[in-house]
């Protein structure tokens, strides 16, 4: 295990910026944003950044994860949070006594409430942006794991696709790719996504016992999880001599290819989604297309940036984002195609490679 933080990068890059907004001490209590900082995995702890007092860094947890704490992270002081006693009352007694105090804004009521009783001359600081904004730019070693990751999915994909079979139920569809990411990975990353026919028309459809039909169209979305990162892809299985679907296929996936190769640092969010849009309002089916292109991929299945029109985040190195263009016409089809890209220093490199055409 290592010595020093994996995320000591990003940790500080935290702390800096807790420093420019005059804030005396930043709370954490998020299992993604404190695995993020720290490379810690626990569902019930607040992780501390002293910004006033010498830049102290201090996780609080309870009997049950402090030695794996110990063992993941030996560079991270621990305080054990025992029966009775709250993540507030241990602040308090660490002196904690801030007059500007930053949180994620994303945080249950209770716990705002929490701070607020805990701590209430204080000017609560909403920083939840902020994290987000530093975790989409992946660290060396994160990048490696949803390299590894998405592989994984391509294989899972191979192996399930050999395995439909016409007159199954899309919930049978299902049931075959989630066995492949128990035996293979972690699991899944989100609800596995199984259209049949028609059914595509909905985009974020849930599996019913329609029954996948010869020469039908089939779109499935998934994606697995392993060594706590996700993946996400999204694939179709064609329709048989269907002229319109052909038609639908074609739009998406030049939208998608040519979002692919515009992809790039120095790019908005917005403007690659806009690539792909002109494709598909061009070819007549612009309200037909009414999600965003895409969305960033970690330690959740969504995380910044996302790509939606207008948005204003400038692309950087290290950042993930899938690109899925969709084209659903209710009652009659529906077609996403969907990859995994990490924005490099020359343009993106795709990380989905189960074939499209």
């Amino acid at each position: 295990m290592p010595k020093t933080n994996p995320c000591a990068e990003r940790l500080e890059s935290l702390m800096r910026l807790a420093a420019r907004r005059r804030l005396d001490a930043v709370v954490v209590f998020g299992e993604a944003n404190i695995r993020s900082l720290t490379g810690v995995v626990c569902d019930n702890g607040c992780l501390l950044l002293d910004v006033a007092d010498g830049r102290r860094v201090v996780f609080y947890t309870d009997f049950r994860y402090v030695p794996m704490v110990h063992r993941v992270a030996p560079w991270l002081r621990v305080r054990e949070v025992r029966r009775g006693v709250s993540f507030m009352d241990l602040l308090r007694s660490d002196g904690i006594r801030p007059k500007r105090l930053g949180y994620e804004g994303a945080i249950a009521a209770t716990r705002y409430l929490e701070l607020k009783k805990c701590f209430p001359k204080a000017a609560l600081v909403d920083v939840n942006d902020d994290i987000l904004s530093l975790r989409a730019v992946k660290s060396v070693e994160e990048i490696t794991r949803i390299a590894a990751t998405a592989a994984l999915n391509d294989e899972i994909w191979a192996r399930a696709r050999k395995d439909f079979k016409p007159g199954m139920t899309e919930k049978d569809i299902q049931r075959v790719i989630q066995a492949w990411m128990i035996a293979l990975g972690d699991g899944e990353a989100f609800e596995t996504i199984v259209c049949a026919g028609a059914n595509a028309a909905e985009c974020h459809h849930v599996p019913d016992d329609t029954v996948w039909r010869k020469g039908e169209p089939l779109l499935v979305d998934m994606g697995v999880k392993l060594d706590g990162v996700c993946s996400d892809m999204t694939r179709n299985v064609k329709a048989a001599r269907d002229p319109e679907y052909a038609k639908v296929y074609d739009v998406v996936l030049r939208a998608n290819e040519a979002a692919i190769a515009a992809a790039r640092p120095g790019i908005t969010a917005g403007a690659l989604d806009a690539v792909a849009r002109r494709i598909i309002r061009k070819a007549g089916y612009g309200k037909a297309f009414g999600h965003s292109l895409g969305h960033g991929v970690g330690y959740e299945i969504h995380e910044e940036p996302c790509a939606r029109q207008k948005s204003k985040t400038v692309l950087e190195p290290g950042m993930f984002v899938t690109i899925e263009p969709g084209i659903y016409l209710e009652g009659r089809l529906g077609v996403r195609i969907e990859d995994l890209v990490l924005i490099t220093t020359t343009g993106c490199e795709v990380f989905s490679h189960s074939p499209k055409r």
